[in-house]
């Protein structure tokens, strides 16, 4: 059994279809976070189980981007805490507010927060991953929103958002004087801010005959895995599957370690 990013392929002769496909009900159901629901197509050297198209609720920008597949370097820059700047500009007051997101409903829950109903623009943009989402409440279109998410952008800070509120003071500032405030002040408001970098954890499983199980642990108490489970429940005698989950970076290191302790190829499950 082989699994790739996009596809699950067993290479089972056909006269072992029933037997595979139980098989493969079966690690669906108990390891559902590793393997997606599967259409079925034949071909005459072995089963393509691939991937059935699946339609999200969350979606949160205009890019097609699943959150969950974001940060394809396996890690983040992102803000530790929630963080405000202010700046008078011709007797209007803005007030940049910077906090963690994840998601948009972190996102809409964030603007509900810090947004003033008293005041008289509470502009916003945020960044997860791929994903991006701006608005100028009121303000001449792409004066705020966007130069606020060109802020996000430039300073590398991912999974934050920030709301610009302003407040009138009575002098108009044109159309470059807007983008330059609400650009200016997101940009003070995140280079303010204190960072942290977070590394993003791979959910992986394998199936391993129990005497390898002391040279699996061990590697995995090498490069730290974290959330260990094991079941004996494969359908396979002397065989278990473990799952766990390991830094992204770690992710092609841990393989090669465990089939090289293992003297054996091994198929990796991953997410």
């Amino acid at each position: 059994m082989q699994v790739a990013a996009s596809m699950l392929i067993l290479s089972t002769p056909l006269k072992n279809l029933n037997k595979s496909l139980l098989l493969h009900h079966n690690l669906h159901n108990k390891y559902h976070p590793f393997l997606p629901s599967f259409s079925v197509i034949l071909t005459k050297p072995c089963i393509y189980l691939t991937p059935m198209a699946t339609i999200s609720s969350n979606s949160i920008t205009a890019s097609d981007s699943n959150p969950n597949n974001n940060h394809k370097g396996g890690a983040f820059t992102t803000i530790k805490e929630r963080v405000t700047f202010q700046k008078e500009i011709k007797k209007s007051k803005f007030i940049a507010i910077a906090g963690t997101i994840s998601n948009e409903r972190s996102a809409q829950a964030f603007l509900t927060e810090v947004r003033d109903p008293k005041a008289t623009h509470n502009c916003w943009a945020y960044k997860v991953g791929d994903q991006f989402r701006s608005n100028d409440d009121g303000e001449p279109s792409g004066t705020a929103g966007k130069p606020i998410l060109s802020a996000i952008e430039s300073s590398g800070i991912d999974r934050v958002m920030v709301v610009v509120i302003r407040y009138f003071g009575g002098i108009k500032l044109g159309t470059g004087g807007l983008v330059r405030a609400y650009g200016g002040v997101a940009a003070d408001c995140l280079r303010n801010a204190p960072t942290c970098l977070v590394k993003s954890k791979v959910p992986m499983g394998l199936e391993i005959p129990y005497d390898l199980l002391g040279v699996l642990y061990h590697q995995l108490q090498s490069f730290r895995a974290e959330d260990i489970k094991q079941d004996y429940d494969t359908g396979k005698d002397g065989v278990t599957m473990v799952t766990f989950k390991v830094d992204f970076d770690q992710m092609e290191s841990l393989e090669e370690a465990i089939k090289v302790s293992c003297s054996r190829d091994i198929v990796f499950f991953k997410r």
